[in-house]
């Protein structure tokens, strides 16, 4: 018999899909207290204190004591207190920014089922691979990153400093300048007069993003040009469908129902295609149609999971199927990761050499044909 939502969601108003969009967001954010790091360290803590017998206040004490920083120890210690109070655990981390919604829905549905301790060990599990796929990500990102900082800082050296020294050269000696010699002093002398303009529009496009991210024209318009880039929009996709295949993993090991688990996720990857389509996969699979029948009309499956998803389907071995899902993607996105860094740093390279070249080329043109009127 499937869970109904309704009976375990809390009874105050309902959150909106900002909301839930936004503590998802939290629990993954460099900045917070209770990083995934720290998070993937606390399940796997408290689920090996609960399967050695310890209570679950107990084990959580346990926990708190080892905690280094004082905000970590004061969150786990409330925790406990909510505990000896009389709340349960999920209700005891609600409205916590340091927890998602998802781990609260998690850890309740073990509460009501009793798996309280497989569902603390899929959590720990579920972040360890999480951390896993950042890991990947930042090592992809990391190396062209730099490398782009440092260029980008070099040409602005040199159209500050480097290219006005050779316009007073030109200015002096009256040299007639060639078309793109032109065109690079203009630039350098717009820079030095605007150059806090650069400054505006940075702050601009990041307080536009910040607005506009939750806009349902913008997801539409960000993730259908993200979606159409080479190696990047496939990179992309498979990032957060290991997301939802991790989730739905971790739910089916809670014995949760997978109608519910689809409802419990799809406003929680935080990703606009795959938040419509299962949108509509929830209501198809209400109306009768099986998940891989579903799942097959929609383009951001691969057809190698619809495949693996029938078997599912055909076999009721959803969890067995989705943890292989998991690992496959995962693998997937290692390897494109590798791809995509080997690829982005010649191309940055080439693209940032070829500036710096024809800058040089523009400031020593002029200098060519001085050494020859001189040499005359």
């Amino acid at each position: 018999m499937a869970f109904q939502l309704k009976n375990i969601q809390p009874k105050e108003k309902q959150p909106s899909s900002f909301d839930m969009n936004t503590l998802f967001k939290k629990e993954i954010r460099f900045g917070t207290s209770f990083s995934t790091k720290k998070k993937e360290a606390f399940y796997t803590e408290l689920y090996v204190l609960l399967h050695a017998g310890l209570p679950l206040k107990d084990a959580l004490v346990l926990i708190g004591e080892e905690q280094k920083k004082l905000q970590n120890k004061t969150l786990i210690n409330q925790i406990v207190t909510d505990l000896i109070n009389g709340k349960n655990f999920s209700n005891a981390i609600k409205g916590n920014k340091e927890f998602s919604a998802y781990e609260y829905h998690s850890l309740k549905i073990g509460e009501q089922t009793g798996t309280l301790q497989n569902v603390t060990k899929e959590l720990g599990a579920f972040y360890k691979r999480k951390n896993k796929q950042r890991r990947i990500i930042l090592s992809a990102l990391s190396y062209p990153i730099v490398v782009l900082l440092t260029a980008f800082l070099a040409l602005l050296f040199m159209l500050q400093f480097v290219v006005p020294m050779f316009a007073d050269i030109f200015k002096q000696n009256k040299v007639a300048l060639p078309w793109i010699t032109k065109k690079i002093l203009s630039a350098s002398t717009f820079f030095q007069e605007y150059w806090y303009l650069s400054f505006v529009i940075v702050v601009g496009i990041f307080l536009f993003v910040q607005l506009c991210k939750k806009k349902i024209w913008y997801q539409k318009i960000t993730t259908s040009v993200l979606l159409k880039i080479p190696l990047v929009g496939p990179f992309i996709r498979k990032v957060k469908i290991a997301q939802f295949t991790q989730a739905i993993t971790l739910l089916t090991g809670a014995k949760v129902p997978l109608l519910n688990g689809i409802q419990l996720t799809k406003k929680m990857i935080g990703y606009y295609p795959l938040e419509i389509a299962l949108e509509k996969i929830e209501q198809d699979i209400l109306q009768g149609k099986s998940l891989h029948q579903s799942m097959s009309t929609y383009n951001i499956f691969d057809k190698k999971m619809v495949s693996l998803i029938k078997v599912a389907d055909e076999t009721n071995q959803n969890e067995t199927i989705f943890q292989r899902l998991t690992e496959q993607y995962n693998e997937e996105i290692e390897y494109q990761s590798n791809v995509i860094s080997a690829t982005i740093e010649p191309l940055i390279i080439v693209f940032l050499g070829a500036i710096v070249a024809i800058i040089l080329i523009a400031m020593y043109l002029p200098i060519f044909q001085l050494s020859s009127v001189i040499g005359n």
